[in-house]
C-alpha cells in the first residue's frame, strides 16, 4: 500500500501524492460510491501541491503579497485535513471487515469509559446525526486518558488540537450520495459500521497507550 507522503519536489517545494488502497467489495456500499469519493480525495491531494506551489510563488515578495499568502495559506489548512481526513477513512475497510474485540485494548477502554461498547457505539452515532457536512471523530485525549466522540466541521473547524484519531467517519453528502438520499443517512452509518475493519483501529490505539 502507498502511503500519503512526500514523494517529490518541484522548485523546492514538497508535493504529496495520493494513497492507494486495498479496498474490498463493501457491504451496503457500491463500488461506484467508492469511485467517485476516492476521485473526490484525490482532488484534495492535486489542490493542496498547487497551493504549495502557489505559497511558494508568493513568497518570493512576501509584502506584495502578504494578502493572497493569508489566503493561500488558510486554504492550504482545508486541503491538507480533506486529504489526510480521508485517508484515515478509507484506510478503515481495507482487506476484510473485521469486529472490534471486546477483550482487546480498545474495546476494553471503550466499555471502561461508557460502560459498554454498545453504549459508545449509540453516542458515536447519536453525533453522526449532527445537521450539517462534516466528519464524525473518535478522539483519544492521552493526557487525560479519555476517548471524546466528536463532531468537526467541514476539515478544520472544530478539530480538537493535538488530539490522535482512532475512527473517523465522512458525513459529507459526497460519502454515500450514490447510494443513499439524505433521508437514508442512517443507512450509510450501518454500512459504514458494517464494513469496518477493526484491527485497523486497534493499531491505531496501540500506538497511543
Amino acid at each position: 500500500m502507498v502511503k500519503h507522503v512526500e514523494v517529490a519536489r518541484s522548485a523546492g517545494v514538497q508535493l504529496a501524492s495520493p494513497q492507494r488502497f486495498e479496498l474490498p467489495e463493501l457491504s451496503g456500499i457500491s463500488r461506484e460510491q467508492v469511485d467517485v469519493h476516492l476521485k473526490l480525495y484525490e482532488g484534495y491531494v492535486t489542490a493542496l501541491n498547487g497551493l504549495r506551489k502557489i505559497e511558494a510563488d508568493l513568497s518570493h515578495d512576501v509584502e506584495k503579497n502578504a494578502l493572497a499568502l493569508d489566503g493561500a495559506r488558510r486554504r492550504c489548512v482545508f486541503e491538507f485535513n480533506g486529504a489526510r481526513m480521508h485517508e484515515l477513512y478509507f484506510s478503515q475497510w481495507e482487506h476484510k471487515a473485521a469486529g472490534l474485540a471486546p477483550g482487546g485494548n480498545l474495546g476494553t477502554a471503550l466499555a471502561h469509559q461508557f460502560g459498554s461498547i454498545a453504549a459508545w457505539e449509540d453516542e458515536f452515532r447519536m453525533v453522526a446525526k449532527t445537521r450539517g457536512i462534516g466528519w464524525t471523530v473518535l478522539h483519544f485525549d492521552r493526557d487525560h486518558d479519555m476517548f471524546l466522540n466528536v463532531w468537526v466541521d467541514e476539515h478544520h473547524i472544530g478539530q480538537h488540537a493535538g488530539l490522535p484519531i482512532v475512527l473517523v467517519m465522512d458525513m459529507w453528502e459526497h460519502a454515500y450520495m450514490v447510494d443513499y438520499t439524505p433521508a437514508e443517512k442512517a443507512d450509510y452509518v450501518d454500512a459504514f459500521f458494517r464494513n469496518l475493519n477493526w484491527s485497523v483501529m486497534d493499531a491505531r490505539f496501540a500506538k497511543l497507550r
